[in-house]
Order: C-alpha cells, then sequence, then structure tokens
C-alpha cells in the first residue's frame, strides 16, 4: 500500500510540474499560446479552452489574436458549447472582416445559434436568431461552399417556425374558440402560403366556420354558413383529394341544409 501512495504522489507531482500545469501558472503569454496552440492540435480542446480564457484579455490587439480567437471559438464549438461559441464566432466576424475565415466563421455564427434551437412547442427566440444569422450569410456570401448547408439548416427551423404558428392557430380550433381560430389560421396562411401545413389550415378554417355558423343566431347565421362554405370551396380549390375531404362533405351537406331556410 505504501509503494502504491509513493507511486501515486509522484505521479501527481510530475502532473503538477508538466509544460501544462506550468503554462496555467505563468505569467508569460508567449508560455500560455504555446501550450494552448499544442492542446489545439491535439484536439485537448478543454484544456486549450483553460489558456485561451487566461489569453482572451491580453491578446486583443496583437498579431496572433486573430489565429487565437479563431481557435477559441473553435473549442467552444468542438466542445459542443455552442452559446459560448456562437459568441466567439460572432465577435470574431466583427474584429477581423478581412480574414481568410470569415466566411466559414460567419457560416458557424448561424449553425452554433442553430443548434440551440429548441423543440417547436418552447420559446423559439434562438430559432429566430439562428434564422437571421443565417439570412444574413446566405445574402453576403452567396457562392459560398457553405451554402447547400446553410439552405438547409435554413428550411428546418423555418419549418419549425412554422409549425409552432400553426400550432398555435390550431389550438383556438380545438379550445372551440372559432372567432380567433378564423383570425390566427388566416394570418398564418397569409404569412406562409407554401407551408406544409396548409391544407391542415384550410380544413380547421372550414372546421372553425363550420362551427360558428351552426351555432350562431339566427340574424349572423346565413352570412356565417355562407363564409363557411366558402371555406369549403378553398379547400377542395387547394386539393381536391384532400384527406379531410369526407368529414368536409359532410359539413357542406349540414351547410346547404342550413342555407335553405334562408332562400324560403
Amino acid at each position: 500500500m505504501s509503494k502504491f501512495l509513493s507511486f501515486l504522489t509522484f505521479a501527481v507531482l510530475i502532473s503538477s510540474c508538466s509544460p501544462y500545469q506550468k503554462a496555467l501558472k505563468s505569467d508569460d503569454v508567449s508560455v500560455k499560446y504555446a501550450q494552448a496552440e499544442i492542446k489545439y492540435d491535439a484536439k485537448k480542446y478543454n484544456k486549450a479552452i483553460r489558456l485561451f480564457e487566461q489569453l482572451a484579455p491580453a491578446f486583443r490587439g496583437k498579431p496572433q489574436s486573430e489565429k487565437m480567437f479563431y481557435m477559441y471559438a473553435q473549442s467552444y464549438y468542438k466542445t459542443e458549447q455552442y452559446y459560448l461559441a456562437g459568441y466567439q464566432f460572432e465577435s470574431f466576424v466583427s474584429s477581423y472582416p478581412k480574414s481568410e475565415k470569415i466566411e466559414e466563421t460567419a457560416y458557424l455564427v448561424g449553425k452554433c445559434y442553430s443548434m440551440l434551437s429548441p423543440p417547436y412547442s418552447l420559446d423559439q427566440t434562438e430559432t429566430i436568431k439562428a434564422i437571421d444569422k443565417l439570412q444574413t450569410f446566405i445574402d453576403t456570401y452567396p457562392n459560398s461552399t457553405y451554402l447547400p448547408d446553410a439552405n438547409a439548416i435554413l428550411k428546418e427551423l423555418t419549418g419549425k417556425i412554422e409549425k409552432k404558428y400553426f400550432e398555435i392557430a390550431k389550438q383556438y380550433n380545438t379550445i372551440s374558440d372559432h372567432k380567433a381560430a378564423l383570425v390566427a389560421l388566416d394570418n398564418f396562411i397569409d404569412a406562409y402560403p407554401g407551408t406544409p401545413y396548409k391544407e391542415a389550415a384550410l380544413y380547421y378554417r372550414l372546421d372553425s366556420a363550420y362551427k360558428l355558423a351552426i351555432n350562431s343566431v339566427p340574424a349572423k347565421m346565413e352570412e356565417r354558413l355562407k363564409n363557411a362554405k366558402i371555406a369549403y370551396t378553398n379547400l377542395v380549390k387547394f386539393k381536391e383529394g384532400s384527406k379531410y375531404k369526407e368529414k368536409a362533405d359532410e359539413m357542406l351537406t349540414r351547410i346547404d341544409k342550413e342555407l335553405q331556410q334562408f332562400s324560403k
């Protein structure tokens, strides 16, 4: 046991005297930078980060700062610390607009924020931020080699936003607030005319218009029935073989039956 403890003590002492440990304790920025670069090249990013954190305040404006801050941002990215990586990449873009890394880092700003995007049901602040950063990148670098990836991510994020707003509009129908549902669904369809949720949105719009009409007071029923019939036409016009066709036809039969009382 005593031999084991002696060995363990020796190992700790050796570790504490390693070049990395010396660099952490050193006041010499060149020593820290050299060791940070070694750890970065060895893909020991967490260790590199500790040194970059110490170097950052002293390196701003120095000749080696561009490379150092690029490695610093990449170290956060490689360790999946996307909030900090995004911040560092964004700072790099602002600080080094003429860098040969500017296109890559501009892309990675949007990529980092996209990795922070939560499920559609949660707050989408980070998603909207990612969309904004990616769109800026696409507009700035329309011929970039990163463009296919940026467009794919943008499409996914936009789809998430569309789903969120569709589900919100649909929820008004679910809770039987049909007036609010009609407004929300109209706004959704206007905002996202090419959305994959358009068929469903048109169906729920019909359903809300129908239920609002048949439960109306007589003075408002005729106009609302006619509006519901227009909603039916919009659905079948958009997709004649809609999966909602059977339910929609049942509603139309009731609508036409109720309208007969106003033609007498």
